[in-house]
């Protein structure tokens, strides 16, 4: 399931640093293919940053840079003592396999010699019921996986949460439900939150920031302000209006 999955991932570095995060010129290039080029943005300590642009614009990759699971050039400068948790946008679960959150959840607290007040906080937090808890992975809805996914990325109480396109597989109730959750968290826990999406309701509901990519940066700024008509059919080759809700796949 990958390192950033079951563990929270701990950065420590300038903390005189004012920003939380701040990436200059950042470029990845795969063999010979530039997937991001010239992205620079700068987000502060409780904001929420909403990722968007067309599929294969480099939204995924972005988070990756910063969990710095690629290469990259440019700089990414993290501030202070963060801890990092990650919500994949999905991973491969075996229908058969009789593993639950409840296993993995417990998995990650002993690795990491957490207690099992950890994972009754997280539990709480996004509201996991035994019934969840106790079914194997591959029978829960979409909902209901992606809130287990978010209870994992909440052990050991990480600073910045990053989620890849939480609600992809998730219908519109269940959307809503994760994305009033996310906001939850992020007021409660006072959490720094960067997140990919396709839902323009979420990124001018919740977003302080939203930075808009198509293998550079298109824009970046307060949503109401930078995402004008332009931009969008700029992003989506599309006839798109500000504040119209939008779903799509992603890469």
């Amino acid at each position: 399931m990958g390192k950033y999955i079951l563990d929270t991932c701990p950065v420590m570095l300038d903390t005189e640093y004012m920003s939380i995060l701040s990436v200059q010129n950042l470029k990845v290039t795969f063999e010979d293919r530039v997937a991001l080029d010239g992205v620079s943005f700068e987000l502060e300590p409780g904001e929420t940053l909403a990722i968007i642009g067309p599929n294969g614009s480099g939204k995924t990759v972005l988070l990756r840079a910063l969990l710095r699971m690629v290469p990259y050039t440019g700089r990414i400068q993290w501030a202070g003592d963060v801890n990092l948790g990650y919500v994949p946008q999905k991973i491969d679960a075996d229908r058969h396999l009789p593993v639950t959150f409840r296993n993995l959840l417990s998995a990650k607290a002993e690795v990491n010699s957490w207690s099992g007040e950890e994972i009754s906080r997280a539990v709480r937090s996004v509201s996991l019921s035994d019934k969840i808890l106790t079914t194997p992975v591959g029978h829960l809805s979409g909902g209901q996986f992606q809130r287990g996914l978010v209870a994992l990325a909440l052990l050991g109480n990480p600073s910045v949460l990053l989620l890849d396109e939480p609600t992809a597989s998730v219908d519109v109730r269940g959307e809503e439900q994760i994305y009033e959750l996310l906001h939850r968290l992020s007021e409660e826990r006072r959490l720094t939150t960067i997140l990919v999406s396709h839902d323009m309701s979420f990124v001018y509901q919740y977003a302080d920031q939203v930075l808009c990519l198509n293998r550079e940066r298109v824009c970046w700024g307060v949503p109401r302000e930078v995402l004008t008509t332009e931009t969008l059919n700029r992003l989506y080759n599309s006839p798109m209006r500000p504040y119209e809700h939008q779903h799509a796949e992603d890469h």
